[in-house]
């Protein structure tokens, strides 16, 4: 139920696209009150300088990163800031008695040592990070609304869970089998300028990259472990698609009852996701596009079933700024706070 008051609620690291995605939805928010936006490089900047489209709705300065500033005003604090980093700032914050959401990867892991291998950065938090709640509101609901530091999802990674969640954790599939296939537009590599995401470079192109070595797949393996009962390891394989936003994650997996039919798994994930405003299943013959979720919080999911392999295949649409990053954020903050979970969050698309 929401309250009469708006909270106060505080952004580090607002000047990529996660912030500014943050800024313009918590700014539609009904129950929040940014008092707080914190940078580096941009600091004493007004933030319409940064993004001068917002200009005529917001009128705050990015002001330095100081932990004893944000726990004086702000109740929740989310972290958009580089991997590495927040995990410096998240126990002070804590301390003080302030909700953390973290955009980045610091606190996605139950085991520290992935983390270090993947990330390179030793870490000494071990009892913050133990407090951690993965930040994915279909699987780790009522887990959320009880923490106070939750580790939002990668974008790979809600994408590929949501499609793959209903079929491990009811044993449908051989979990060894599963292949993820996922392509992304450019603005998953940040705002920083980067040579492969140039319009030149990516332009009427269509590349992987990282390939047999993202950093999303040992978060990937993490939750599906979780949910298949037994450690998995799975083929994840990312692209770049020339398009600024949205990801197409296609989901293979060996069915292990050969009998099982398109609509069988129709019927499943309709049971699955029935208490999840934020994921919809499409009908038979029917698969997502990337177009339909943009803007949204949304993730839409399409389901075939091959009889000639014996194969189930999954695919899943979201926008990676929201329902993979920001809105995502913004739907654990409604938990937290025991709104509704889509309060403040967009379900309508720009289209076309």
């Amino acid at each position: 139920m929401a309250t009469a008051e708006r909270i106060r609620v505080g952004i580090v690291g607002a000047s990529g696209y996660g912030g500014v995605q943050l800024v313009r939805l918590l700014l539609d928010h009904p129950q929040v009150e940014i008092v707080y936006i914190g940078g580096n490089s941009s600091a004493g900047k007004p933030f319409a300088d940064l993004y001068p489209h917002l200009g005529h709705r917001f009128a705050l300065e990015v002001e330095p990163i100081e932990v004893a500033a944000i726990a004086a005003r702000c109740q929740v604090v989310f972290l958009g800031l580089p991997n590495g980093l927040a995990c410096d700032l998240a126990p002070e914050l804590l301390a003080s008695g302030v909700k953390v959401l973290d955009l980045s990867a610091d606190y996605r892991f139950e085991n520290l040592a992935t983390y270090t291998t993947w990330y390179r950065k030793p870490r000494t938090d071990k009892e913050t990070a133990a407090q951690a709640v993965y930040g994915l509101p279909e699987l780790y609901r009522d887990r959320i609304r009880r923490s106070s530091l939750i580790g939002c999802p990668g974008c790979y990674c809600t994408a590929s869970l949501l499609a793959l969640a209903p079929l491990l954790k009811q044993g449908l599939v051989d979990p060894e089998t599963t292949i993820i296939d996922a392509k992304s537009g450019t603005s998953g590599a940040g705002r920083q300028a980067k040579t492969n995401a140039l319009l030149a470079e990516a332009g009427g192109s269509l590349g992987a990259y990282s390939v047999a070595a993202h950093r999303h797949t040992p978060e990937i393996e993490q939750v599906a472990s979780d949910l298949a009962g037994r450690e998995m390891r799975v083929q994840f394989t990312p692209h770049l698609i020339p398009m600024v936003r949205g990801i197409l994650a296609t989901v293979y997996a060996t069915l292990r009852d050969p009998g099982l039919v398109r609509d069988d798994l129709l019927t499943i994930y309709g049971a699955f996701y029935r208490n999840s405003p934020a994921v919809k299943i499409l009908p038979h013959g029917v698969y997502p596009q990337t177009k339909w979720a943009c803007g949204t919080n949304l993730c839409y999911i399409g389901i075939e079933v091959d009889a000639r392999t014996g194969r189930v295949i999954v695919l899943s649409a979201i926008d990676n700024l929201i329902k993979g990053q920001s809105g995502q954020a913004v739907q654990c903050l409604n938990l937290l706070m025991g709104w509704d979970e889509m309060l403040g969050l967009p379900q309508l698309a720009f289209y076309p």
